[in-house]
């Protein structure tokens, strides 16, 4: 019996605009036993906020702010601590930009500290020689996640990492990335339900990301095979999570 959760959101709880029941359901039982959960999600397009409402006007699920760690907030947590200077570039929606410029930061398109990558749904090549150029100043590189692609019931997306990619191509400098399956989110979103990894469980539909976050970091982990990765890849997989769900249906709370 795990004591927390850590849940990804797209693709686990959701798939884009639609729903999937079998994930509204897992969050209801564990509110219902009382069992601390944190969604922890690379999306950083929304606030956290929006992602409350969304949660509750879209998908049937009343969770608490606090319950919600995103990209976007372990980036600022890594900036902070990084403390290279309050300028910064962005790349990214309104999501990602409010809560860094909330925190304190200012943008500075000619020198910044920082330059920070996320998904943008309107980026252009100006954005992206801005920020190359800024890096070969010697900014520092951050992409919010590492993400190639992001699940929606359109298909397969172009997520943040693709975006970075390009930027990686282009300066040769490698970025430092904070979402899953990274360090620096995965520990600040242990620290923050105060258990041991033993006693947590990870769980997503992208074996990259989500997955590879509870292996990488010491974390069991269950994949739901709603999203991403799909049943017919699970018997290649390199390492094996620790559970495999076709539906989050099938989970048994009570299970060792």
């Amino acid at each position: 019996m795990y004591k927390g959760y850590l849940i990804d959101l797209d693709g686990t709880i959701y798939m884009g605009k639609e729903r999937i029941p079998a994930g509204e359901a897992f969050v209801h039982e564990l509110q219902k036993r009382a069992i601390p959960y944190l969604f922890v999600t690379n999306n950083t397009t929304r606030t956290p906020q929006s992602v409350q409402e969304m949660l509750a006007n879209h998908f049937n699920i009343e969770t608490p702010l606090e319950t919600i760690y995103t990209a976007s907030l372990a980036t600022i947590d890594y900036m902070k601590e990084k403390n290279l200077g309050n300028t910064v570039y962005v790349i990214g929606e309104e999501g990602l930009k409010s809560a860094i410029f909330k925190a304190g930061y200012v943008e500075n398109k000619e020198n910044p500290a920082y330059v920070v990558v996320g998904l943008d749904w309107q980026v252009d090549y100006e954005k992206f020689a801005t920020a190359t150029l800024a890096i070969q100043k010697g900014a520092h590189f951050i992409g919010t996640n590492p993400d190639l692609n992001i699940p929606t019931e359109r298909g397969l997306l172009p997520g943040a990492g693709s975006l970075v990619a390009l930027i990686e191509a282009a300066t040769r400098v490698e970025p430092v990335f904070i979402g899953k399956p990274n360090q620096i989110i995965m520990d600040k979103a242990v620290e923050k339900l105060g258990f041991e990894k033993k006693d947590l469980l990870m769980v997503g539909d992208n074996y990259l990301t989500d997955i590879r976050a509870g292996i990488d970091n010491g974390i069991p982990s269950l994949l739901v095979t709603t999203g991403f990765t799909k049943s017919s890849e699970v018997a290649d997989l390199p390492i094996p999570p620790t559970h495999v769900v076709e539906s989050l249906a099938e989970w048994d709370f009570d299970a060792d």
